[in-house]
């Protein structure tokens, strides 16, 4: 497994939508492999998850195999602290499924929902989310 000391977590596909809006948040993040079959991530300290949504209006398989793989590792589920959901919303009542279904599953709040690779304002608001959250004890 590939170590990391990250705050944030990501999974984002070839596509790079997700990697476009965490790269624009201007902190520490580790990306979880793009193929499957590849290593995955050991988390080292707590995180918040973030990924994109799959399965357009079905919702089915929306949570991405690479995240299951990430999360079937528990001392990953051990770690998380929270979930940034992204979606699109032309998909309807399956806008951000991936961030529900991780978040009940884990026990974690979802911190955030944005659509394909987020605004300027969403970029802003998860940043100092992120930093509000961290500040917790």
């Amino acid at each position: 497994m590939n170590p990391t000391s990250s705050n944030v977590i990501y999974f984002s596909s070839v596509s790079g939508n997700t990697h476009r809006f965490v790269d624009k948040l201007r902190v520490k993040a580790a990306r979880l492999p793009v193929m499957t079959k590849d290593e995955t991530t050991l988390a080292l300290e707590p995180y918040v998850l973030v990924l994109p949504t799959y399965g357009g209006e079905t919702g089915h398989g929306a949570v991405p195999k690479q995240v299951i793989k990430f999360l079937n590792v528990e001392q990953n589920r051990s770690l998380i602290r929270g979930v940034i959901a992204a979606g699109n919303t032309n998909f309807g009542e399956t806008y951000c499924l991936a961030g529900d279904i991780v978040a009940s599953k884990c026990q974690v709040p979802l911190l955030y929902r944005f659509e394909l690779m987020g605004t300027a304002e969403d970029v802003d608001r998860v940043h100092q989310g992120l930093e509000q959250f961290w500040a917790q004890p």
